[in-house]
C-alpha cells in the first residue's frame, strides 16, 4: 500500500557559465511552475540568519524545498525532466525518498526509469 504521507525533496539547480542572478531568477521560475503542480507546498529552501542589516531572510541560493504527496511525484519528476532541457547546462540535485542524485540530463533519465519501474532505495 502507497504511503498518503508527503514526501519532502529538497531541490538544487544550477547552470554552467550562469551568474547568481541568473541562477535565482531560474530558481524562482522553477519554483512558479511547482506550485502550478498540486504539491503540498513549495518554498526557496532558507538558510542561516539574514546579515545584519539585510532585509528579509536569507535564502539558500538556487534550492527549492518541496512538499509532495507519492501520486503526484511524476508530475514533480517530469516538470524537472523538462527543465534540464530546456537549456544547455542545466543541472539539477536532489534529495528525498532515500535518493540523492545530481547529474546531466542522461543520468536523469536513467534515474526517472529506474523510479518508474518502482526502484526505490
Amino acid at each position: 500500500m502507497e504511503s498518503l504521507d508527503p514526501i519532502q525533496l529538497n531541490i538544487e539547480v544550477s547552470v554552467t557559465d550562469a551568474t547568481e542572478d541568473e541562477i535565482d531568477r531560474m530558481t524562482r521560475y522553477l519554483l512558479q511552475e511547482m506550485r502550478e503542480l498540486d504539491v503540498e507546498s513549495a518554498q526557496l529552501a532558507r538558510g542561516g540568519p539574514a546579515p545584519v542589516g539585510s532585509k528579509g531572510d536569507a535564502i539558500t541560493m538556487g534550492t527549492i524545498v518541496l512538499e509532495v504527496l507519492p501520486a503526484i511525484l511524476p508530475s514533480v519528476l517530469g516538470l524537472l525532466q523538462s527543465w534540464v532541457t530546456r537549456g544547455q547546462g542545466r543541472i539539477v540535485k536532489f534529495k528525498g525518498m532515500g535518493i540523492e542524485f545530481e547529474g546531466s540530463r542522461e543520468e536523469f533519465q536513467k534515474i526517472l526509469e529506474m523510479l518508474s519501474k518502482g526502484g526505490e532505495q
